[in-house]
């Protein structure tokens, strides 16, 4: 699904120097084959490492299709606001028919990681999945500089994203759904950009997925 490129009749999105997928619909449908569907495996582990709980705020950046939003949501509660952002409008707007057809509240606007348009200390938690990887070193400086500013203190942030599998096979036979240029990242990089932004307690570890791991940080 990595190799989706822009598409000559792409709507207009905020601009920005990371990539950008358009093709929401191929998108999607790999999402939800892959198991990252709403309230699938992956998305429901992924949230409960996030600690996600009733009442919370919840931001998710770079939220695709919204299937990770939509499950943030269910945890989150009535009592709890769930928001979506993502720079290709193609992917806000099948985000958002999806939470009208399952009568959700979860909000999806177009925006940008390193360009935030909350107030400081607006969440509890942010989370993204599959997502950073997709941005160069100085934006990701950027985006987690703001995550840190838009954290309530005391929030936390969750990465999920792209490690090497320990299955020499998958290894070989990944590369060509994802692109092989997608298997020289790494989530194992993040913890000291984390820790260089200004957050605290910061750790990782595995995920469900052979592929996907998890970085998490408080603000302090």
């Amino acid at each position: 699904m990595h190799r989706l490129r822009n598409e000559p009749k792409a709507k207009d999105g905020p601009q920005t120097e990371g990539k950008t997928l358009h093709s929401a619909g191929e998108y999607d449908f790999f999402s939800r084959m892959s198991g990252m569907g709403v309230n699938a495996r992956n998305s429901r582990n992924v949230i409960e490492l996030a600690k996600i709980k009733a009442g919370d705020r919840v931001l998710h950046v770079a939220c695709g299709s919204g299937n990770l939003t939509l499950t943030a949501q269910t945890y989150a509660g009535e009592k709890g606001k769930v928001y979506g952002i993502d720079a290709a409008p193609e992917m806000i707007d099948v985000a958002q028919k999806k939470a009208r057809r399952l009568s959700s509240s979860t909000i999806f606007q177009s925006g940008l990681a390193e360009q935030l348009d909350f107030p400081d200390g607006t969440f509890d938690v942010v989370i993204s999945r599959l997502a950073i990887h997709h941005l160069p070193g100085d934006l990701k400086v950027k985006a987690f500089a703001e995550i840190l500013r838009v954290l309530k203190p005391g929030g936390h942030v969750l990465i999920a994203d792209f490690v090497k599998s320990s299955h020499n096979v998958l290894n070989h036979i990944t590369p060509i759904f994802i692109g092989a240029h997608m298997m020289n990242t790494s989530a194992w990089d993040l913890p000291l950009m984390l820790t260089d932004a200004g957050l605290i307690d910061v750790a990782s570890g595995p995920t469900r997925s052979s592929f996907l791991a998890f970085v998490s940080g408080k603000k302090p």
